[in-house]
């Protein structure tokens, strides 16, 4: 399973609730050919792995995607002037 922490979900939180104030979408994790990684907003469905914090649903794993990552850990990094969610492995 996918490591999250703390700062990563904050960051996550900030992002969902600059884009709605539907507090039944969150933020998934999408994979796409070829290798690149992105968040899209999007309804939980029944077999996501949900992150929840603070009352939102702040990261949507579908299980298949959560397999590719289940000895990483989602951080936010300083790169430059600006901090950034970055997977890395454990």
């Amino acid at each position: 399973m996918l490591t999250v922490t703390e700062a990563a979900k904050q960051k996550l939180k900030a992002t969902l609730l600059a884009h709605t104030r539907d507090y039944e979408t969150g933020l998934r994790l999408k994979v796409k050919p070829p290798g690149n990684i992105g968040l899209v907003l999007d309804k939980p469905s029944p077999s996501d792995t949900v992150i929840e914090y603070e009352g939102l649903k702040v990261l949507l794993i579908e299980n298949e995607v959560g397999k590719l990552f289940s000895k990483a850990t989602l951080d936010l990094h300083k790169y430059g002037d600006a901090k950034k969610l970055t997977i890395y492995q454990d």
